[in-house]
């Protein structure tokens, strides 16, 4: 079995992990640039961790701005067998009141300005998104969530879309009516990215706000989505300490298969492969490509 590597993003509010030992930082060059920023390694209840804020400390690199690949190019580099995206959000349900998190399991991606694939000329592969969310990190999270009895909801759909602003109302209603339950801007194509590098993958989304549909709610108030931001990533911290905790310390296989994704998902045949996009895929693809 392979050793766990537990991998956190930290979405708004959250840019830093207390409590981690044997800390250090150490920015990765990946062949897609640099991530957001330092990974912060260390060990967290004895349990070995990988740290990085998606939009860089200080909150600088807006959503469509993300060099998502070179994250989870990265995080594949550092180890990270699996991988919790702490995430805030919109509500488009009365019942997911500011406070709420949202245990996802599927997503919706109307985003269009980001490079959404590992693959392309040269080497083509489809994997399979069928189920983004590994299960076994998810009950592992869910545990966690109950343990530090934390409101939540386990299920719902996340609807990504492109950002800087935020929705207008008809877009709200539009999603809504999709029977979508949260919106935010960042988790595509971070989780089909994650499921090119066959590292499990689940998301923990942050509720601070109704996005534009609600009637008492009519506007998102930056300065009152900071606030609830604040009491969201402390309790994100304790969520990732129990985590930690419980997570077991040899990698189980993922129950659909979220670390071999690759195995039935490259279509291009050896002879055919271009050494140089082989050459980038040597992190992400190179136990299938033998790179």
């Amino acid at each position: 079995m392979t050793k766990t590597v537990l991998g956190i993003i930290g979405g708004s509010g959250l840019y830093g992990l207390p409590g981690l030992e044997n800390k250090r930082s150490e920015w990765m060059e990946t062949p897609w640039g640099r991530p957001s920023d330092e990974l912060q390694f260390g060990e967290l209840n004895g349990l070995q961790l990988v740290f990085l804020p998606r939009h860089g400390r200080g909150h600088k690199v807006p959503p469509s701005n993300i060099n998502f690949r070179a994250n989870i190019d990265a995080l594949k580099r550092a180890g990270v067998t699996d991988l919790v995206s702490i995430s805030a959000c919109g509500s488009f349900r009365e019942d997911l009141a500011p406070g709420t998190f949202v245990l996802v399991d599927q997503f919706i991606d109307r985003t269009f300005a980001r490079e959404k694939s590992f693959f392309g000329p040269g080497c083509v592969a489809h994997v399979s998104m069928a189920d983004p969310v590994s299960p076994g990190l998810a009950d592992q999270i869910d545990a966690a969530l109950k343990a530090e009895d934390i409101p939540y909801v386990r299920g719902g759909t996340y609807l990504v879309m492109e950002g800087p602003q935020f929705s207008t109302r008809a877009e709200s209603e539009l999603y809504r009516a999709w029977g979508c339950d949260v919106i935010g801007m960042t988790n595509m194509p971070e989780a089909k990215l994650a499921r090119e590098a066959e590292i499990c993958y689940a998301t923990v989304a942050m509720v601070t706000d109704y996005d534009c549909w609600h009637d008492d709610h009519a506007n998102v108030d930056v300065a009152e989505v900071i606030r609830i931001l604040k009491a969201n990533a402390e309790t994100a911290q304790n969520l990732v300490g129990r985590l930690a905790r419980i997570m077991p310390r040899q990698h189980p296989p993922c129950p659909i298969g979220s670390d071999r994704a690759l195995d039935v998902a490259i279509i291009t045949p050896p002879e055919a492969r271009d050494p140089k996009i082989l050459a980038k895929l040597d992190a992400v693809a190179g136990r299938v490509l033998k790179v």
